[in-house]
């Protein structure tokens, strides 16, 4: 049996859910490869309504969800009811991006001797998607978060492997959706470790989604490696989110947005700020980081696993000179926020071990005597899913914008990498190990994960897809002989 456990106490809560077998992850995959069928030849117009009847049903459920997630999670009822929101929020955000059909990225070329008339579009994936849930968003990036929204609004069937930090929320987001979707079956739900490897090798899945730890994407790449015909890995992993703050910036606004960022969620965040660059010479921005982070307080992490992690990244860490600690909490699975600092000749010294990711409310401030001297140091850091930069001139980023660009998938400026927009622009993604491609998880295009292209060559106008028929029928945008229009 696999249990929750209230961070606050240690103790396991509810009545568990057993490990899924190998039958029965068969079962599952081969119920939702056959309610997929079905799935990708319903009008879009239909899903979306499916999409949106699921978003209904979790909010109407909302006062129950977030408690039993509490139980497991220790996150508390305002940060978990913003995230029912935020996981609804999806599900209708991508019940718009279908009804737009820009997603299908429809392209018409007309014949013109010899050139041939050439259409394309791209089409659901061909079977089941594997989705691994996330462990510090147990609504967000779990069993309805944005992978399980997106493929969805594909046309795609999905099985998760349920985060075992939340085995019961798991069970009952799960129950909720199935029960407002067409086709309950499109959306599995399987338990344990085991179940992931046989969900992941199953040759009915067709694509992977996980967000998790750097060692785990690598565990799944190994698996998808095993497998007789290979997949896509779309994985999100590890991310420092490197922030540059500039001469010209504000002290005090920079200290208290970094301590927020820092400790958001006891720093469970993919986009935790974990590295500050600093002037070496602003003392009174240096005391301001200091105190900000001492007025903070931890908090319980969300397992025991994780909390073993942050305490292992912080003996790493204990190599440099503590600048602040905040306040201890109570819980079991408490920690204490803690910053460090050090020059960037130092720093660059202990690359690239020391600038690998802490996960929890650890960071480190890194001193720096010209802008001229970061941009060397900064190429030398992994991938980020972040990176941000503070100042009031922008002329004095000027240096920094080729490298910061290249180490990145989203840059912010004078703001903070903690919190996600879902939008039509958003890109969360970036170089690895921030994810294992060039793909988004958050926003309208991680639905591009789960299609596929096909170019239909002089091809009967009666066999075609409405998408890419003559007189467009379903008014999507298209590209028809290089003009956008619909």
């Amino acid at each position: 049996m696999i249990y929750g456990y209230d961070p606050r106490t240690g103790e396991p809560v509810g009545a568990g859910v057993p490990e899924t077998d190998s039958a029965g992850v068969d079962l599952v995959v081969s119920a939702a490869h056959a309610a997929g069928r079905a799935w990708r030849a319903t009008p879009a117009e239909d899903r979306a309504r499916a999409l949106e009847a699921a978003a209904d049903a979790l909010d109407a459920h909302v006062d129950e969800l977030w408690q039993l997630a509490d139980q497991e999670t220790a996150l508390g009822e305002t940060r978990l009811r913003g995230e029912v929101a935020r996981t609804t929020g999806q599900l209708r955000f991508f019940a718009q991006v279908i009804r737009d059909g820009g997603y299908v990225d429809a392209i018409i070329d007309h014949a013109d001797p010899p050139r041939p008339d050439v259409r394309r579009m791209k089409h659901p994936l061909p079977g089941v998607v594997a989705v691994f849930a996330a462990s510090n968003f147990p609504f967000a990036f779990s069993v309805a978060g944005g992978d399980t929204a997106s493929a969805l609004a594909a046309g795609c069937a999905v099985v998760v492997k349920a985060h075992p930090g939340h085995p019961g929320t798991s069970e009952r987001v799960a129950k909720l959706v199935r029960e407002a979707l067409p086709y309950p079956d499109l959306l599995g739900l399987v338990h344990g470790m085991q179940a992931g490897a046989d969900l992941v090798k199953h040759p009915s899945v067709v694509a992977a989604g996980f967000t998790g730890s750097v060692a785990g994407g690598k565990a799944i790449q190994r698996l998808i490696d095993e497998r007789e015909t290979p997949i896509p890995f779309y994985g999100e992993l590890g991310s420092v989110n490197p922030v540059v703050v500039l001469p010209s910036a504000d002290a005090q606004q920079v200290a208290t947005g970094f301590a927020a960022s820092l400790t958001m969620g006891v720093g469970q965040f993919c986009t935790n700020p974990g590295l500050l660059f600093v002037p070496g010479g602003d003392d009174e921005l240096r005391k301001a980081l200091a105190e900000a982070v001492a007025n903070t307080t931890g908090g319980p992490m969300l397992a025991e696993r994780i909390r073993e992690g942050y305490l292992g990244g912080l003996e790493r860490l204990g190599q440099l000179e503590l600048l602040a600690e905040g306040k201890a909490a109570e819980g079991a699975w408490s920690v204490t926020p803690k910053v460090f600092t050090t020059d960037l000749a130092t720093f660059a010294a202990k690359l690239p071990a020391i600038g690998e990711e802490c996960f929890g409310p650890a960071s480190i401030v890194v001193t720096y005597r010209d802008v001229g001297d970061l941009p060397e140091v900064l190429e030398r850091l992994e991938g980020s899913l972040t990176a941000t930069v503070h100042a009031a001139d922008p002329a004095e980023a000027e240096p920094l914008v080729d490298v910061l660009r290249r180490k990145a998938g989203r840059l912010i400026w004078n703001g903070w990498p903690t919190g996600v927009a879902v939008t039509w622009a958003m890109h969360h993604g970036g170089p690895w190990p921030a994810t294992t491609s060039t793909t988004t998880s958050v926003g309208a295009t991680a639905i591009d994960r789960w299609l596929e292209p096909t170019a239909y060559q002089d091809w009967p106008e009666a066999l075609l897809p409405d998408e890419l028929k003559d007189d467009n029928p379903l008014g999507i945008p298209r590209r028809v002989d290089g003009v956008l229009g619909r």
